[in-house]
């Protein structure tokens, strides 16, 4: 594993747009990211933060489903 890049919240919500997520709300400097699939829903807070920390950044990864080396 690579050590993951320091991204704005904003960079991260361009890396989850194009891997199918949207936004359905913003309250304040968090920005609410979901995406369906079949009969579930994943929904990911992410801070408006830059840069957003690192164990921020891992629960975000976490939370997405998606793979690591995307934040590469």
């Amino acid at each position: 594993m690579g050590k993951l890049r320091v991204l704005s919240g904003i960079e991260i919500c361009r890396i989850l747009t194009q891997h199918g997520f949207s936004q359905v709300r913003q309250r304040g400097s968090h920005r609410i990211m979901q995406k369906r699939t079949g009969q579930t829903t994943i929904t990911v807070p992410v801070p408006l933060h830059d840069p957003v920390l690192s164990g921020t950044l891992l629960s975000i990864i976490r939370q997405s489903g998606l793979s690591r080396t995307l934040f590469e």
